[in-house]
């Protein structure tokens, strides 16, 4: 393929905070869209079915979003305050509210983190710089816009980190690297604090709404510890 990779690495103050950290990462070439008819009636659907399986109180026992709320408070971010985007797009669904439509690559990530429980980030890979993405821990004072939400504290939070600073965490990602409609090469990493088990069944569904709804090709997928 002709999208340059990255290498994905994990700091050594992770490790330490996290040991069972395990990332998976997808490369592609993709087509992002205002709306896709087809992805909304499958969120519509998966919505109808989640709501019937799950409360407010029993996602907690999900063992991916148990595990990042557990990571956040070993590097010293409180997780209630806090919220990871999978356990926050759990609880907007089962507190009745649909979930926001933003455009077809924003809305598939959405839709699969929610199945999976694992936040993912989604990066425009063109503005990403450098050659290497590091996930390390958020200092004091460090500067971070997230997506919608203006200067994000990110102390004590897991963030990436690329050769101009932090692009993306668990709660927000950067208003830098951000996917738009213009966007067509995509870098997705889902965050297995649950270590690496259904990690790569949960990356497959992924890629299949990547390629039903997106057009995906040149695809190429990374685990990385």
């Amino acid at each position: 393929m002709d999208t340059p990779l990255l290498t994905l690495t994990v700091s050594d103050e992770l490790h330490r905070a996290w040991p069972g950290f395990y990332g998976a990462a997808v490369f592609a070439t993709v087509t992002n869209t205002p709306y896709n008819a087809d992805l909304w009636r499958q969120i519509d659907e998966y919505t109808a079915l989640y709501r019937a399986k799950y409360t407010t109180e029993s996602i907690k026992d999900m063992p991916a979003i148990q595990a990042t709320r557990q990571a956040y408070k070993q590097c010293g971010k409180d997780p209630s305050r806090y919220r990871p985007s999978s356990e926050a797009l759990c609880r907007r669904l089962l507190r009745g509210i649909p979930l926001y439509q933003i455009d077809t690559l924003v809305d598939l990530i959405n839709l699969a983190s929610i199945y999976s429980g694992h936040s993912i980030g989604g990066f425009d890979r063109d503005k990403i710089q450098g050659d290497t993405l590091t996930l390390g821990i958020g200092r004091a004072g460090e500067p971070y816009e997230g997506i919608g939400r203006g200067p994000l504290n990110i102390e004590g939070m897991p963030v990436y980190r690329d050769a101009l600073g932090g692009i993306g965490t668990p709660t927000s990602d950067h208003e830098r690297t951000k996917l738009t409609l213009g966007t067509t090469r995509l870098l997705a990493i889902m965050n297995g604090y649950s270590g690496r088990e259904g990690l790569a069944e949960n990356m497959d569904y992924l890629v299949g709404l990547l390629q039903d709804y997106a057009a995906a090709t040149d695809l190429h997928i990374v685990y990385f510890n």
